[in-house]
């Protein structure tokens, strides 16, 4: 495809120096890759699309790397992408070896903070605007983020913060929920351009010291203008929030009228040295009319036909994530207590479908994940028996919740932790494979990871009639293929199974492992070797009964877990053999290492850590080879 105004602009030309039609025609060009790019690799299509004009007229103001622009969780960056030198390199979009897709330090100077995780941007902001200061430099400071972000505790605590130190700060939220009427809409919009400009601005503030100058009643009468500023405000904006946080309000204006933006954005630039907050009405998706009409299935998308926005498919077996809504909405007929709570992911937990069945029973906290988990640590204390169906990568953000709220309580509650282990294409700040190490130091705190769809069910069962916390934790994509129960047979909290017999090495598996592994012990037995293969199911409290017969009956044993090895399964093992034996046993671990774990597909990141079949027969055959040898 031809983009000559972008490649313009990644030859070095500044957005600021193409005319408004130019600017115009620049949209269309990143929309038409961002879609035939996307369609290919997958990405976050629908947020990107929303934020094109807003992302130029940005740069048209407040050009990178010398100001500084931070995108809260940054699904949302593509446009931004484009515009600082990576439009060679956007084909490689997350692609193993390719540029993220999100922000990275590592990636480029444009990108100033590096995010993935919501509700950051106004912190990480506040703190280069402070340096800024400290260092006595000039350039402005500006943070980018979504509604959703907004209901983020951080986002309120920064909003709080920077209100308080009054910091040449610019937020700009960007509303994709809100709808307006054109009229609205467009006096809004010419107000606020008015309202900013330098004559009204001088004029007010003028006013203001002439009203406090006022002998005996000059401080009284700058209140009272001030009130009826505010009163008169509120009938056309409601900024009145953001006012009272130390903030100057301007908004809302439509996100898509690059001259609106430009000319709102250069006199906020020019005649603010305080917090300013840029409200900007977007449309998710727009451009591209399949992402339009859903925003929600092209927020985050896999490949698609760019023709028809029909997705590309390949036959599979349902996902973790559906096999676990499904199970949740019967459990909620047999449980009447059951509460189910997502923060922001109904969709993409998989509770939808509950939502849909027993409306009153299910809550939406938005992105709070902090509250999601006291909430249901309220519930719980009133008897009834909440599930917090959540990404792993986000329940790192409640871990004193968890810990303090929770598990120091000893209450019953269920954390459905989806995308646990390597989830592909997102990269380093999605992937799951720190909640077995954080989790496990946790008392009272019962973890477990079913090997397959089955057993999910069937965990699930266990996990409700618990009178305790406990943590199911299941991989992102699809199951193996197996039956699922209609009315699951619950397990004894703590029990492993031995699903294959071994006699010289015995492989240890945690969830996703476990098929692998079984896979490699096949492979091992074509060579001779008697390889067994344990379904480890629950991580905490460990089967210390089945360890020790198959610590007994196999010399070595290998532990297989998507997990870092830090902390994780494979160490509980560890540990329990120091403290308890066999003294004999020879134990090895298979995880991550003490790395964060870049993009690549599931497939690919397995590989290589040897964590697919192949990988763990590798691992298994060398201390095989190796004791053979007496090494």
């Amino acid at each position: 495809m031809t983009a000559p105004l972008l490649a313009r602009i990644d030859a070095g030309t500044p957005v600021a120096s193409l005319t408004l039609e130019e600017q115009a025609r620049l949209a269309a060009e990143i929309r038409e890759i961002i879609i035939a790019t996307v369609a290919r690799t997958g990405g976050h299509l629908a947020p990107s699309l929303g934020v094109v004009e807003l992302t130029i007229a940005l740069q048209a103001v407040f050009p990178t790397p010398r100001d500084r622009i931070v995108w809260d969780v940054g699904h949302q960056c593509y446009a931004h992408k484009l515009l600082t030198g990576r439009l060679e390199r956007f084909c490689t979009l997350r692609q193993s070896g390719g540029i993220s897709g999100f922000p990275r330090r590592s990636e480029s100077c444009h990108d100033v903070f590096g995010t993935g995780h919501s509700g950051t941007s106004i912190s990480a902001a506040a703190g280069l605007a402070a340096a800024r200061d400290a260092l006595g430099q000039d350039h402005k400071v500006v943070a980018v983020i979504g509604d959703g972000s907004m209901t983020s505790g951080e986002a309120f605590e920064a909003l709080n913060h920077v209100g308080h130190l009054k910091q040449d700060l610019v937020v700009v939220l960007n509303d994709n929920e809100m709808s307006i009427s054109p009229n609205v809409g467009a006096l809004s919009s010419y107000l606020n351009r008015v309202l900013t400009g330098h004559l009204p601005t001088r004029m007010r503030d003028e006013f203001v010291k002439f009203l406090r100058s006022l002998p005996g009643v000059g401080e009284q009468a700058a209140k009272m203008a001030k009130r009826v500023e505010e009163s008169v405000k509120a009938l056309i904006v409601p900024g009145l929030l953001f006012e009272e946080l130390g903030f100057r309000y301007v908004g809302p204006i439509p996100g898509h009228e690059l001259k609106n933006l430009i000319e709102t954005f250069r006199n906020v630039r020019d005649q603010f040295k305080k917090p300013v907050l840029v409200h900007v009405i977007t449309k998710k998706g727009k451009g591209y009319p399949p992402a339009e009409r859903d925003p929600a299935r092209y927020h985050g998308v896999g490949p698609f036909d760019p023709a028809t926005g029909a997705l590309i498919t390949r036959p599979a077996p349902p996902a973790f994530t559906t096999v676990f809504g499904e199970a949740l909405v019967r459990e909620a007929v047999r449980e009447q207590r059951l509460i189910a709570i997502t923060a922001a992911m109904t969709d993409g937990t998989g509770l939808a479908p509950f939502a849909a069945a027993h409306p009153g029973r299910f809550f939406d906290v938005g992105i709070a994940e902090q509250h999601a988990v006291t909430f249901a640590a309220g519930l719980a204390c009133e008897g009834l028996r909440p599930v917090v169906a959540v990404y792993s990568t986000f329940l790192q953000r409640a871990f004193d919740q968890v810990l303090h709220d929770v598990c120091l309580q000893g209450l019953p509650v269920v954390f459905a932790l989806d995308r646990a282990g390597l989830v592909g294409d997102d990269g380093a700040t999605h992937h799951g494979v720190f909640d077995l190490s954080y989790l496990r130091q946790m008392p009272n705190l019962v973890i477990a990871a079913p090997k397959d769809e089955a057993e999910l069910a069937r965990l699930l069962r266990t996990a409700l009639i618990h009178h305790g916390p406990i943590a199911l934790r299941y991989p992102r994509g699809a199951g193996i293929g197996v039956a699922v129960p209609e009315d699951p047979e619950p397990l004894p909290i703590g029990t492993w199974e031995t699903l294959r017999p071994g006699g010289d090495l015995a492989i240890l598996a945690v969830g996703s492992c476990v098929y692998p592994a079984l896979e490699a012990a096949r492979e091992l037995e074509t060579e001779g070797w008697r390889v067994g293969v344990v379904n480890a199911r629950f991580v905490k409290p460990l089967d210390v009964v089945l360890l020790a017969q198959t610590a007994a009956e196999n010399a070595l044993l290998l532990t297989a877990e998507e997990n870092v090895l830090a902390g994780g399964f494979g160490a509980a093992v560890l540990e329990h053999c120091a403290a308890h034996g066999p003294s004999a046993v020879r134990v090895e671990l298979a995880g991550i290492p003490d790395e964060f774990v870049e993009h690549g597909t599931q497939q690919a990141l397995r590989a290589k850590y040897g964590l697919d079949a192949a990988g763990l027969a590798t691992k298994a055959r060398k201390m095989l080879e190796d004791k053979r040898d007496g090494r």
